[in-house]
């Protein structure tokens, strides 16, 4: 089948500088759902034969111009050739309605991501690996636990977006009662969007940030919302995702099989972030009664808050060194 035909932006307008170790461009590629992926693509300067490479995507409605993109270039910087993509529906990437937000069709954009670098002739098909960040880094792990092609998996600061969305921050939500409260407003607001012909918007960050908000609130704003991370085309930054995508993320958890991932997986999280918990629990769950619990890592990353690991934060907390010796490891 033919990609559709995206506008994609010529110029540079990354959240981080241009790397003059690497050559960048933009590609194309298609999912199992037809949908056209936007992505760039990082290759180190002078390269030659068949490389190992990485797919990257995350955060949970950020775009490629911003983390997603650093850690591609960087890795591109160290060896490996990269892509970092829009989800569907999100940035540069097709789909309509915009702003939707699937289980499903997210993890497939990953094995899609995979269709794509297998074929490249300067890719090794046989060592590709794939990095989500966020929201980005539950999917990555269910991608992991369905795709054989995908020989290894880090998870940064991830969330597990399925057991948020269901049982709330920290299982705070987790009753029968809370569940059905939160359906019953979004399958109203279905009705509301039908009517008006448009999906109406949850909102992206909270800007301004009230005094008294949770911290991790205002660690959010400190990246989307100053020029640390804004993106015009981020949904955090801006707008946010249609309201009623959490309907399938409430009734279809992702994560269900991980401890039958036979690949290697590295879930890399601060100590300090709000979600540590998803990534730790992740860990257990995935490592638990597991026959192939030998090539699993819990990277433990301390003083980091959640964003810390979308650039750096003010210490430069993400550890690439580590992460490039976990792919040269399991890409080999």
């Amino acid at each position: 089948m033919k990609d559709e035909m995206l506008t994609l932006t010529s110029e540079w307008d990354k959240t981080f500088p241009k790397s003059d170790k690497v050559d960048h461009k933009k590609i194309t590629f298609h999912n199992r759902y037809g949908i056209t992926l936007a992505a760039d693509m990082y290759t180190p300067k002078n390269a030659s034969g068949k490389l190992p490479a990485i797919a990257v995507s995350g955060p949970f409605g950020a775009v490629k111009e911003q983390c997603s993109g650093l850690y591609a270039q960087t890795l591109a910087e160290l060896g490996f050739m990269t892509i970092a993509f829009d989800p569907s529906f999100t940035g540069e990437s097709g789909g309509i309605p915009r702003y939707v937000a699937s289980p499903d069709i997210n993890t497939e954009d990953f094995s899609a991501a995979v269709d794509f670098l297998s074929v490249q002739e300067n890719v090794d098909a046989e060592r590709i690996g794939i990095l989500g960040i966020c929201g980005w880094g539950g999917m990555a792990i269910n991608a992991a636990a369905m795709d054989t092609r995908i020989k290894a998996t880090v998870a940064s600061t991830m969330y597990d977006m399925t057991r948020v969305t269901a049982k709330g921050y920290f299982d705070g939500e987790d009753s029968a009662d809370q569940r059905y409260a939160k359906k019953v407003a979004m399958n109203a607001q279905r009705i509301k969007d039908y009517q008006s012909g448009e999906y109406e918007l949850g909102g992206g960050v909270i800007d301004p940030v009230p005094e008294d908000a949770p911290f991790f609130v205002k660690d959010y704003h400190a990246y989307y919302k100053t020029e640390r991370g804004y993106h015009p085309r981020s949904l955090n930054s801006n707008g946010g995702w249609n309201i009623t995508s959490s309907l399938s993320f409430i009734n279809m958890p992702i994560l269900q099989y991980s401890n039958e991932i036979r690949s290697a997986v590295m879930i890399m999280h601060g100590d300090k972030a709000h979600s540590f918990y998803f990534g730790k629990d992740a860990y257990e769950n995935m490592t638990k009664d597991s026959k192939y619990a030998d090539n699993k890592q819990l990277l433990v990353i301390e003083g980091a808050s959640h964003t810390d690991l979308y650039d750096g934060g003010e210490t430069g907390a993400i550890p690439f060194d580590k992460i490039a010796a976990f792919y040269n490891e399991y890409l080999k």
